[in-house]
């Protein structure tokens, strides 16, 4: 008696189309009674077009390791992320994200002050990046949650697309191929209203 079903050895290397079609072949050859983890992807788009093949859970370093080096996970426009470190960053008295939860967020620390703090190698900074990385993944995941839940996850998923790749109309970029081909197998129309 399996409780639930773990996918690995990706993320390695493999290109994006290589990657989509096995966990998408894995997805269908499962059972949909039991729970799907996804070993080692953490990105935020790869949990969102993973989520719509059929994956449940996930894990990966990412977040932590990536706020380490400064970069804070945002919504918003590909790759959804800002580097701290920039010095673009130097004069910015934002918080990373309003109506984050995060420790760094509620208690008013501005991208200005992550970023001197950031390019003082100060473990505070590490800690606050850290913190905010896991609270983003956790509003990231409660939204997908919830779209699954209220069976409006295609919406949820065309607006997450939508604003990450502003499409070339709107001059932005438009999505990676790859992406378009897994959401199409998975059933996700991104042109539908």
């Amino acid at each position: 008696h399996i409780p639930g079903y773990a996918i690995g050895g990706l993320a390695g290397g493999e290109s994006k189309d290589d990657f989509w079609k096995v966990v998408d072949q894995c997805c269908k050859a499962l059972p949909d009674d039991k729970p799907r983890y996804l070993m080692g992807v953490g990105y935020p788009l790869d949990l969102v077009v993973c989520s719509a093949l059929g994956v449940d859970m996930y894990d990966c370093v990412y977040p932590t390791r990536t706020a380490r080096f400064g970069v804070a996970l945002v919504p918003g426009e590909d790759p959804g992320t800002l580097r701290l470190k920039s010095n673009e960053f130097s004069r910015d008295h934002r918080v990373i994200m309003e109506g984050c939860l995060c420790p760094a967020c509620q208690g008013g620390y501005t991208r200005a002050r992550l970023h001197t703090l950031l390019k003082r190698n100060n473990p505070l900074a590490a800690t606050l990046m850290t913190q905010h990385n896991i609270a983003y993944m956790m509003y990231l995941v409660r939204g997908m949650r919830e779209a699954i839940m209220e069976d409006r996850y295609g919406e949820y998923v065309r607006r997450f697309i939508n604003d990450q790749f502003r499409g070339s109309m709107n001059g932005g970029r438009d999505a990676p191929s790859w992406v378009k081909d897994a959401l199409s197998e998975a059933g996700v129309d991104l042109h539908s209203p």
